[in-house]
């Protein structure tokens, strides 16, 4: 009896290396100092389950890093590209062109003004410049009566004098109407309409410069002063992201240096800027520091108040182990890299991630100067490792 109970045993444990040396191409080896799927384990394979999966390794060594400030920011208007316009005399809105979210472009027609001062203006040039033409002709022919022998000197003193001062008045008025936005030749045009057009006594108000009306604060039949705004145009070929940097990291910026704006709207797409502006003043009760930067906005994707985040790089040169963002994978929201520690054998270490630049991601725990990781397949040793760990659980 004895003598088959042996038997049986010696023919199981034979069965039981067999199936054990037949068994799956993959072993989890668990560490015992963790528990649940944070627990350390060791993944082995055979070299033909390795060659198959095509993984691949690669030495970890220390390399130049930038790193950067993180700094929230708001996009705004550029202030050179930006117009407040209004009348430069008092009137009564007869006409407006346009509306808010309209294009214009500079010199075009915004809105019709008319006024009793405006009509004033416009004689007191027409009136100064007849005169100037009347008293040239005068000097004029003082002059050649002069060259023929038969004019007075002294009438040619007194028409050269009458003449210079309408010079000087018809320059002074020139300078009047155009500092409202009129034209000589507008002026001029102006003359010959019609009663019905009532065209003496109106001024056209023109946009300054190209863009998109923002505001529009007048309509038809409103009286207007030189302080009034009635329209606000922006144009958003470039823009200003502005950030607060907290005093402490002030002399990790350069001046004029390059950065990155994320736009909250447009998280997957950096934008490329300038820093332009660092400000000079500490913000009493945020201990801030204002950082500007222009970017360009062909495309006008940006718009004013938009939040995102400016990404500014540290002057301070450092160096960090840096590793492929594909070798990275995350088990229960936490990082994990696959060492290789023999040729078919991989542990799962967990890491601490600090931050990404082209495709490469900084560890600053976990991972040691010279580690060998695994880069290509690291999804798959995770898969198996997630198998095993799950069929345990069962």
């Amino acid at each position: 009896m004895e003598k088959g109970i042996l038997t049986w045993l010696t023919i199981s444990l034979v069965i039981a290396v067999v199936f054990a040396g037949c068994g799956n191409k993959t072993n989890v080896k668990d560490e015992p100092a963790l528990e649940g799927p944070n627990r350390a384990a060791i993944v082995r394979l055979t070299p033909a389950s390795i060659k198959e999966i095509g993984i691949t390794t690669e030495i970890i060594t220390r390399k130049p890093f930038t790193k950067y400030l993180t700094v929230p920011a708001k996009v705004l208007a550029n202030q050179d590209n930006e117009a407040l316009v209004g009348s430069l005399v008092q009137g009564r809105v007869c006409k407006v062109f346009v509306k808010a979210g309209d294009n214009v472009k500079a010199g075009q027609e915004l809105m019709h003004v008319e006024g009793l001062e405006i009509g004033q203006i416009k004689a007191g040039f027409l009136s100064a410049k007849a005169n100037l033409e009347y008293q040239k002709s005068n000097y004029e022919r003082q002059k050649k009566l002069i060259e023929q022998n038969v004019g007075a000197q002294k009438n040619l003193l007194e028409t050269q004098n009458e003449y210079e001062k309408a010079q000087a008045e018809y320059n002074a008025e020139k300078n009047r109407i155009n500092a409202i936005g009129l034209t000589e030749s507008g002026v001029e045009d102006g003359r010959h309409a019609t009663a019905d057009e009532h065209s003496s006594g109106t001024l056209p108000i023109k946009s300054p410069i190209s863009g998109i009306v923002v505001e529009r604060n007048v309509v038809i039949g409103q009286l207007i002063e030189a302080t009034t705004t009635a329209f606000k145009i922006i144009n958003l070929s470039s823009v200003w992201v502005d950030g607060q940097i907290y005093e402490k990291d002030a002399g990790k910026i350069t001046g004029k240096t390059a950065v990155d704006f994320i736009a909250s709207s447009y998280p997957d797409e950096p934008f490329k800027g300038m820093v332009t502006y660092i400000g000079q003043v500490i913000d009493e009760k945020t201990r801030t520091i204002t950082i500007r930067a222009e970017f360009s906005n062909a495309a006008g994707k940006l718009k004013p108040q938009m939040f995102g985040e400016l990404r500014i790089p540290n002057k301070n040169n450092s160096t960090a182990l840096l590793v492929p963002a594909e070798a990275l994978v995350k088990i229960d929201n936490a990082d994990y890299l696959f060492i290789q520690k023999e040729d078919t054998a991989f542990e799962k270490m967990p890491v601490t991630v600090c931050c990404a630049q082209n495709e490469l991601v900084e560890i600053t725990k976990g991972l040691k100067d010279g580690d060998k990781i695994v880069v290509k397949g690291a999804f798959y040793l995770k898969s198996e490792f997630m198998k095993v760990f799950l069929g345990e659980g069962e």
